[in-house]
């Protein structure tokens, strides 16, 4: 069984805590173990139990974020050891891209992160689908691993059938340690704004590169408040598709809401995203007014969302209606 350390910042506690729901079935299965630093025991000193398991772990995880490589004891402390471990091929470093950051320039910036070519997580519009993307690189990494001690026991004149000893227990404890979590409306508001924010930007970028790659084709993005921007896309000269995103309005449960043509108003739309959550994490669900086929419990994220509603404004002019 590998061991599997995670390295993070306690500002992604919720991130690793969706993370380690993706690997239950390797726990499962007996293929893997996971530690960190939330399982230290009360009267234990933090830093040399984490220093303790940190040089034992086969696999270790690092949970990449901008409050990851400004925390001095991740950077300084275990990413040091990590990668000096890497380094002598004692153990498997897996940089994990939770959130957008400047990683590339780290130690571990010469590795392949996941998910795939380091998005991040945040960044996927399914991150279910981009956490089993590393559970998948977590099982591959194991199966080396059992291969390469298979490999040199073999060497040693051991017989074939050798399989890996268990790990040393820690003494008996249950696996249901996971715990509810509860979100504040701060909270909540937070994460509406965020979400509107990066849909403002990708609009803004989005016009830009459909014009650059299109001859004869415009766009226009402008922001009339901070909770509200217009967008236009001209062919010859001749609007073809007008949209007008909003976050508020009392009548749809204020949350960020489209609507086709410009509008200041608030009392209509075309399709809404609301705020939810669950005992994890905070996300949004679409009304599916315009998006039959998007079921209203899908958990959709910033890029998410702004991706549907991108095909919104999108989806006539692709069809030549």
């Amino acid at each position: 069984m590998a061991g599997v350390f995670f390295s993070y910042s306690h500002a992604d506690e919720a991130l690793r805590d969706q993370l380690e729901k993706q690997l239950s079935m390797l726990k499962r299965q007996g293929v893997i173990d996971t530690w960190h630093d939330r399982r230290i025991g009360a009267g234990q000193e933090i830093a040399q139990a984490i220093d303790e398991q940190i040089n034992r772990d086969d696999i270790i995880l690092l949970l990449v974020s901008a409050d990851f490589l400004a925390s001095d004891y991740c950077y300084d402390i275990e990413v040091k050891r990590a990668m000096e471990r890497h380094e002598t091929g004692e153990a498997i470093v897996i940089p994990v891209i939770l959130r957008a950051c400047d990683w590339h320039h780290a130690p571990f910036g010469k590795l392949n992160a996941v998910p795939r070519d380091g998005r991040p997580i945040t960044q996927w519009a399914d991150i279910d689908e981009a956490f089993l993307k590393v559970a998948k690189a977590v099982r591959e990494a194991a199966a080396r691993l059992n291969k390469a001690m298979l490999s040199q026991a073999t060497a040693m004149g051991a017989p074939n059938t050798f399989q890996p000893a268990p790990r040393a227990a820690e003494g008996p404890r249950s696996s249901n340690l996971r715990l509810a979590k509860s979100f504040t409306q701060r909270d909540k508001d937070r994460f509406l704004a965020e979400a509107f924010e990066f849909m403002a930007r990708f609009f803004e970028n989005s016009l830009a590169e459909l014009a650059d790659r299109n001859p004869g084709i415009e766009g226009a993005f402008r922001r009339v408040d901070a909770n509200r921007f217009f967008v236009t896309v001209y062919r010859d000269g001749k609007d073809i598709a007008k949209a007008t995103i909003y976050m508020g309005g009392d009548s749809f449960g204020g949350g960020i809401n489209y609507v086709q043509g410009h509008t200041t108003a608030s009392n209509t739309i075309n399709e809404s995203l609301s705020i939810a959550a669950d005992d994890q994490t905070i996300y949004l669900t679409a009304m599916g007014m315009m998006h039959y086929g998007v079921q209203k419990e899908r958990k959709i994220s910033h890029e998410g969302a702004a991706k549907l509603y991108w095909e919104n404004l999108i989806r006539p002019l692709q069809e030549g209606l």
